[in-house]
C-alpha cells in the first residue's frame, strides 16, 4: 500500500511543488525589477490573488473528474472513464470561452475589490488568455489522477513551469516587460502545456479515445452526478477563494506595502508546504475511488489510514524547515539592495511563527480533501468549509481590533485546523467513506 501511494504521490509532488516554486520565481522576479521592491511584489500579489480566485473557482472540473473517474476505472468501466474524459474537456473548453467573453467586467470588479493599481490592471488583462488552458489542463489532470496516471501530469507540470521560468526571465528582464512579462509567460506556458497532455493522451490512450460514445456523454443521469457533484465543490471552492483572497485584501486594505509584501511572501510559504502536502492528498483521490468502484473495503481502508500518517510526516518535515531557514527563505524573494529589503525581514520575523504552527493545523484537512473527493463525498466538503469559513471571518472580526494582523494569521490557522476537524467528525471518524465499499 505505501508503495501504490508513493507511486501516485511522488510524481504529483514534483508536479505540485513547481506551482509554488513557479510563484517564488515569479515573486523573486518581480522583488528584482524596478526600484520599489515592495510596490512590484504588492501589485504582483493582487493579480495573482484575482487568478488565484479565477482557477480555484474552475477547480472544480480536476476534482469532479478525478473521482468519478477512479471509481469508473476501479470498476473496470473503462467506456465510462471515456465519457468523463469528453465530459470534463467540453465544460472546460466552455468556461475558458466564457472567461474571454467577460474578461472585461471580471476584471474590473477584481481590481477594484483588492484596490489593485496600473501594474495589477496591465498584468490582468495579459494573463487573462492563459486562462482557457489553465482550465483544459484542469481536466486533463483530473483524468489522469483518475486513471491512477501520476506521470503526465507530473511531466506536463515540470515542461509548463520550465517554459515559464525561462519566458519569464527573458520577458521581464531581457524586454523589460516586469511583472507584464511574467504575465506573458504564463500565457505560452499554459498553451504549451495543453499541447503537451494533447500528445500525450493521444501516445497513451489512443484505444480509448476510439470508443466515445457522444449519446451516453450527453446523458442526463450521468451528467446530474457529474453537476451535483461539481455544485458542492463549487460552493466549497468559492469558500476557499474568499479566505484566500480576503487575506490578500485585507493585507492590501491595511495602507502599509510593506506589510502587504510580507503577507504575500509568508503565505508563499506556506503555499510550499500545501503543494507538497497535495501529493499525498492526490494519492488518496485516486486510491479511495478506485477501491471504492473495486468494493475493496480493506484496502480502502489501508489506504486512508497511510495517507493520513504520510500527511503528518510531511507536516512534522516543514515545521522544521522553517524553523530552522525561514530567514534564508525570505531572503530569496528580496532584493537586498533595494532601500526597503531589511524592514521586509525584519518584519516577517514578526510573523513567521504562524508559518511554524501552520503545517501542524493542515495536515488532517489535505489528506480529508483527497479523501472525499475520491468518494465523491462533497457534500460533507460544502458543509464543513461553510463552518470553517464562518470561523475564519468571526475570529478575524473579533480580534482585528486588537491584536491587528495577528488575528488575520490567527484566523486562517483555525480555518485550516477546523476544515480537517469537521470533515473528520462528519464522516463519523470515516465510517461513512468505508461504508461506500
Amino acid at each position: 500500500m505505501n508503495r501504490d501511494i508513493l507511486r501516485l504521490a511522488l510524481p504529483n509532488i514534483v508536479s505540485n511543488i513547481t506551482v509554488p516554486l513557479m510563484g517564488i520565481v515569479s515573486t523573486a522576479i518581480a522583488g528584482h525589477w524596478g526600484e520599489d521592491s515592495a510596490a512590484t511584489i504588492g501589485a504582483l500579489a493582487i493579480g495573482v490573488s484575482i487568478f488565484n480566485f479565477i482557477y480555484w473557482n474552475c477547480s472544480f472540473v480536476r476534482m469532479g473528474t478525478s473521482g468519478l473517474t477512479a471509481q469508473a476505472y476501479g470498476a473496470g468501466n473503462y467506456a465510462e472513464c471515456t465519457n468523463m474524459l469528453a465530459r470534463a474537456l467540453a465544460v472546460a473548453a466552455v468556461m475558458g470561452v466564457l472567461m474571454l467573453a467577460l474578461q472585461y467586467p471580471l476584471g474590473e470588479l477584481a481590481l477594484w475589490a483588492m484596490n489593485g493599481g496600473e501594474m495589477t490592471r496591465a498584468y490582468f488583462y495579459t494573463r487573462i488568455w492563459a486562462v482557457p488552458a489553465g482550465i483544459l489542463l484542469f481536466g486533463f489532470n483530473g483524468w489522469f489522477t483518475g486513471m491512477q496516471n501520476a506521470l503526465f501530469p507530473m511531466v506536463t507540470a515540470v515542461t509548463v513551469n520550465v517554459i515559464h521560468l525561462g519566458c519569464s526571465l527573458f520577458f521581464a528582464f531581457g524586454l523589460d516587460l516586469g511583472i507584464v512579462g511574467i504575465a506573458w509567460a504564463s500565457v505560452v506556458a499554459q498553451w504549451c502545456g495543453v499541447a503537451l497532455s494533447t500528445l500525450l493522451l493521444v501516445a497513451r490512450y489512443r484505444r480509448l479515445l476510439t470508443a466515445v460514445r457522444w449519446s451516453e456523454v450527453v446523458d442526463l443521469q450521468p451528467l446530474r452526478r457529474f453537476f451535483r457533484i461539481n455544485r458542492d465543490i463549487i460552493l466549497r471552492t468559492l469558500c476557499i477563494v474568499s479566505v484566500y483572497t480576503f487575506f490578500t485584501g485585507a493585507s492590501a486594505r491595511m495602507e502599509d506595502h510593506t506589510l502587504l509584501a510580507v503577507n504575500a511572501l509568508l503565505l508563499e510559504l506556506f503555499t510550499l508546504f500545501s503543494y507538497m502536502n497535495d501529493g499525498f492528498a492526490y494519492a488518496a483521490e485516486a486510491l479511495t475511488g478506485r477501491f471504492i468502484g473495486a468494493r475493496d473495503r480493506q484496502s480502502l481502508g489501508q489506504s486512508m489510514h497511510r495517507c493520513l500518517v504520510w500527511g503528518t510526516v510531511i507536516a512534522a518535515l516543514f515545521v522544521g524547515i522553517y524553523l530552522i531557514w525561514w530567514r534564508d527563505l525570505v531572503g530569496l524573494f528580496v532584493d537586498h539592495s533595494a532601500s526597503n529589503a531589511a524592514q521586509i525581514v525584519e518584519l516577517a520575523g514578526r510573523y513567521i511563527v504562524w508559518i511554524i504552527l501552520i503545517p501542524v493545523a493542515s495536515a488532517l484537512p489535505f489528506i480529508m480533501d483527497g479523501i472525499m473527493v475520491g468518494a465523491t463525498e462533497t457534500r460533507i466538503m460544502r458543509n464543513s468549509m461553510f463552518w470553517a469559513t464562518a470561523a475564519y471571518f468571526a475570529i478575524f472580526y473579533a480580534l482585528r481590533p486588537w491584536i491587528g494582523n495577528n488575528a488575520l494569521w490567527l484566523a486562517f490557522t483555525l480555518y485550516m485546523l477546523l476544515r480537517g476537524a469537521f470533515q473528520y467528525i462528519m464522516t463519523h471518524r470515516l465510517r461513512t467513506i468505508l461504508e461506500k465499499a
